[in-house]
């Protein structure tokens, strides 16, 4: 069964998360929350402690269940409210200053669930030595001199 934990209206940008989100999208939990530790970048803090909230949520919903095999099924980032300010420029002008913000959600679920049944097979296509493969003869090129008599 899984579990959603959000996160509404953070301060950074929308792009800037999805970089993290992107870094831990169908991962085990436990590496995932290792990655956001180690990780500079400032959004990081605030995404693991959402993992680690949809983490006790999820034990909230299992009770007595291993948490060992829970994987992040789902995480996006969409974009929220943008504050607009204005920011003196020259001759008397004011450039506008967007300062965006963001809306997070994580889903966890046990990797049995997480899973799918069967791997999906691709068909492969084989060329039969028999058939000879036809290539282009590469065009000459026409020189642009002209022959003198």
């Amino acid at each position: 069964m899984e579990a959603i934990a959000k996160l509404n209206n953070y301060p950074t940008s929308p792009r800037k998360m999805r970089l993290l989100a992107d870094l831990i999208r169908g991962m085990k939990v436990e590496k995932a929350l290792a990655i956001l530790e180690h990780n500079p970048k400032h959004p990081a803090v605030p995404l693991r402690k959402l993992v680690v909230s949809a983490i006790s949520n999820w034990k909230q919903k299992n009770e007595g269940a291993d948490e060992s095999g829970l994987v992040v099924k789902t995480i996006f980032v969409d974009g929220a409210r943008v504050i607009k300010r204005m920011r003196p420029a020259p001759q008397g002008r004011g450039y506008r200053v967007r300062k965006r913000s963001n809306h997070v959600t994580v889903i966890v679920d046990s990797l049995a669930v997480a899973t799918p049944a069967a791997p999906v097979t691709e068909a492969v296509e084989t060329v039969s030595a028999a058939e000879p493969v036809k290539t282009k003869a590469p065009a000459k090129k026409k020189s642009n001199t002209k022959k003198e008599d």
